[in-house]
């Protein structure tokens, strides 16, 4: 997959894709663009800083953050090095390694093994240190779809509170894998409107 081009057209096409980070190779589901500084809901957004500076590196570039203090979320940075694009990974199914994963997620079904980016971050095991590594690396590679993955779905982001109501999150329609959507407690009403994509 080119990597080089923009959040938003490389976004759609990770959904399907097979991430493989060590024991555990996830399909992925649910996906959100960030499209580096020109998006006020993007960690470029300020620009670089030692925290971010994954982000600001060459296309394939893992960039790992730390969530609500606790979760360790994913990105694969993409477009032009130093925009600062990347697409946020929301969601996945477990397609091997899932008795790995039960093991780092006890006693949680196998649907919701992957189901949102902090549980997607810990089905495979991932820590700030996993982020600047990159794809090519040993024990990380992204793996082509195998077969049609059916209608996509667009919508608003999860959570953020700025540029809100851009439909730049993507995900597989009625895939049991994809998050439920929650919308920024700062946000009014029907901020959640969903559209297909194809």
């Amino acid at each position: 997959m080119d990597l080089t081009r923009d959040s938003l057209t490389v976004a759609p096409e990770l959904l399907g894709t097979r991430l493989r980070v060590g024991a555990v190779t996830l399909r992925i589901t649910e996906v959100e663009a960030y499209h580096g500084a020109a998006d006020p809901a993007a960690h470029a957004y300020r620009g670089w800083r030692p925290h971010t500076r994954h982000l600001f590196e060459a296309p394939g570039t893992l960039y790992c953050y730390r969530s609500y203090g606790i979760h360790i979320c994913a990105n694969l940075v993409c477009g032009p090095i130093g925009s600062g694009s990347a697409v946020l990974l929301r969601a996945g199914e477990v397609v091997d390694g899932l008795d790995v994963a039960r093991v780092r997620r006890p006693g949680v079904p196998d649907v919701r093994l992957a189901r949102g980016p902090g549980c997607l971050g810990q089905a495979l095991a991932l820590t700030l240190d996993d982020s600047g590594r990159r794809l090519g690396d040993p024990e990380l590679e992204l793996l082509p779809r195998t077969g049609e993955i059916g209608p996509i779905a667009t919508g608003p982001r999860v959570g953020v509170s700025v540029a809100a109501t851009r439909p730049w999150r993507f995900w597989l329609t009625g895939d049991p894998t994809v998050s439920p959507y929650r919308a920024s407690p700062r946000l009014g009403r029907g901020a959640g409107a969903v559209s297909e994509k194809k």
